[in-house]
Formats: C-alpha cells, structure tokens, sequence
C-alpha cells in the first residue's frame, strides 16, 4: 500500500511504481486524496486506487485531519508492507506498519524539512525533522530521487536510502520529424509544466517573455501561486504571450511536451531540497527531446558535463532572456543539444528504474 496526500491523477512516479510493480506480480493499492477538482481515475490504471475526503485542504488541520483518516482506513486493511510518500504521511504509515507488524518503507520524493515551504517555518521544520528522525530510522526500505539527495538523508536519517529517478518511460515515436516541428514552428512554445508554487523562477520566467520574442510561455499546473501569476500576466500585458494551461493529466502532459521548443527547469536555492533535486519535467523534456533551460544545481550541472543537452543559468531574467533567444535563434545550437536530450534520455528513462525498483521490493519480501 501506498501512500500520498496530492491527487492521484496527476502523480505521475507514483503512477509509474504502482503499475511496474503490478506488472511485476503485486497486488498494488495507491491512496491520496479526493480534492474538489479531482477528475476521476484513469480506468488504465492496472492497481487498486482509494482516495479519501478531508474537510481541510491546506495547513495544519488538514495535515492532522488526513493522518487520521489515513490511519482509520488502514487499520482496517490487509497489506504485507506499506510506503509512506515523504512526511506528510509518515504518522499514519508507521503506526498502521506497528500495529500490521508490517514493514514500512520511504520515498522521499524531497527533502521535505528543507522545500521553501517549511524551511522558513521553524516549529513547523523542527516538527517534522523530529517526525522524520523517530521514525526513519525503522523504516526496511528507504529511497529518493537522486544521487546527492540519497546521501544527505542516509546521514541524516540513520538509514539507507537507495535511488529511483523520477524519469518517464521512454518514448518510442520521436524522430528527426518531430524535431523539424519544433525547429520550424513559426512560434515557439516555452513550457513550463508543474506545481505553481514559490522558488520555482515562475515570476522570472514571466517577466523574461518582455524580451523574448517568437515565442509564447505555456505554463502547465497549478498551486500556490497560481491567482498571484495570473495577476502578474494581466498586471504586465503579457496576456498575449503567456497562457495557463492549468492541470494536464500524463497523456495530455506529454503531447504538450513534443510541441514544445524550450523547456523550462528554474528554481531558486530556498532550501536544501531544491538545491539538490532531480526533478521529473528535465526528464519529461529529455526524453521528448527538447532542451531545457535549466537551473545550475550540482545534479544537473553533472547530467550536463556527461551529456551536454541543456542551457544551464541561475535563476535570473536577464539570464532566461539570453539563454531563451539564443535557443530561438541558433539553429545549430538548438539541435545540437535536441540531439544530446535523445541520448541522454537512453540512460534516464523508467525501464531502468524500474528494473531496480522491483529488484529493491523482492530483497524486501525475501
């Protein structure tokens, strides 16, 4: 059993472990959350899905309120081990593992006391580190998103995390055709997909488009900020340059992505977790291969050293203004790193993950 507290329908890595681990003979069940905008579940999806309701959809009460109905709901089940999806479930999970006598496992998809909304928050982190220490330790099976990452919280946490890239399945259908599109677009789409939250150069990236031209900025997700941002496009007469696509589910995500020119990967070093991630759009926009504007954090910067397939900046608008026209503009360039995206995307997809994901859950149940 697994489980998260965001919407099922878009959490595309838990989408992907749930049904390679069906595939690999498991009975699989995937618990979040049913929000008011929740479409239903994709009848594709080959494991069992469970989503509950909560009064509270934000802040602390909705964190305890969900913990709660968590717990009641698992205690009732049958399960042979169960995941808790970074801290926000761990409560839950550990005391239906205790009381199951079941092994609870960890997937930090981040470094949850350092994302720019707890770090700042100092009872709100110390909380959670403590959380984190209490109960990480015991867990059989830990595991996150990357390298660096992987080695920061086995410090921390006194326990061994393995790593499981947050990286698509491949995809079998691009071709120097659909590079041609994308070079011989008349305007060209900069994408952003992803949660409109703090830190993540949204409002940079917004501002940048007053210099960039032949192109528009599609920003695809929803969050925090998303009224602000909006506001923000109105507030520069950007409108007709910068459109919200809102939430896309996987499919529509990734015929996007192939239209793409340019993707977009910023962030601003608020916290230990951003500064360290891997997050899944590179990879979304690697295996489509379109370069990527990209932050210079050090996993990235070593993914560019090896492989060359992206424009690595800090996250600053005189920054994307450059990087963006000069893709735009340098043909040569532009292809040469579309070329690298497509190699690079043959050691960064799912197939490889997956391989290790089930290799990890069959020692576990030895």
């Amino acid at each position: 059993m697994f489980c998260v507290t965001n919407d099922l329908s878009y959490d595309q890595r838990m989408q992907r472990i749930c049904g390679s681990l069906t595939s690999a003979g498991y009975h699989v069940e995937l618990i979040g959350r049913l929000l008011p905008h929740s479409k239903p579940i994709d009848p594709t999806f080959t494991f069992k899905t469970t989503r509950l309701k909560c009064q509270f959809n934000k802040g602390k009460l909705f964190y305890i309120e969900y913990n709660i109905r968590l717990l009641f709901y698992l205690i009732k089940q049958q399960f042979d081990a169960i995941c808790a999806i970074d801290f926000d479930t761990l409560l839950a999970a550990n005391w239906a593992s205790s009381l199951h006598n079941k092994p609870l496992i960890f997937d930090a998809h981040e470094y949850f006391t350092e994302v720019p909304e707890v770090t700042n928050r100092p009872i709100t982190k110390w909380i959670w580190h403590a959380i984190g220490k209490q109960i990480v330790p015991q867990a059989s099976l830990c595991y996150t998103v990357g390298p660096q990452l992987a080695s920061i919280l086995s410090a921390v946490y006194q326990n061994t995390f393995r790593v499981i890239m947050n990286v698509p399945w491949p995809i079998d259908s691009i071709n120097k055709n659909t590079l041609s599109n994308q070079t011989n677009s008349k305007t060209k789409i900069i994408l952003y997909q992803g949660a409109l939250n703090a830190a993540r150069g949204l409002e940079e990236s917004i501002m940048a488009m007053h210099q960039i031209t032949n192109a528009h900025l599609y920003i695809a997700g929803e969050g925090d900020l998303s009224e602000f941002l909006r506001n923000l496009v109105i507030k520069e007469n950007l409108s007709d340059k910068v459109f919200f696509l809102g939430y896309l589910n996987p499919t529509e995500l990734k015929e996007l992505t192939q239209k793409a020119f340019i993707g977009l990967n910023l962030l601003q070093a608020n916290g230990q977790s951003y500064y360290y991630s891997l997050a899944n759009k590179y990879f979304d926009y690697m295996q489509a291969g379109v370069p990527c504007i990209c932050v210079n954090f050090p996993e990235y910067e070593f993914i560019n050293n090896k492989y060359n397939c992206s424009v690595l900046i800090p996250c600053e608008i005189n920054s994307i203004v450059e990087a963006s026209n000069h893709l735009l503009n340098n043909e040569t360039a532009y292809e040469l790193l579309s070329n690298n995206c497509l190699l690079a995307a043959k050691d960064y997809n799912w197939s490889i993950e997956e391989a290790k994901l089930i290799k990890y859950y069959h020692e576990l149940f030895i």
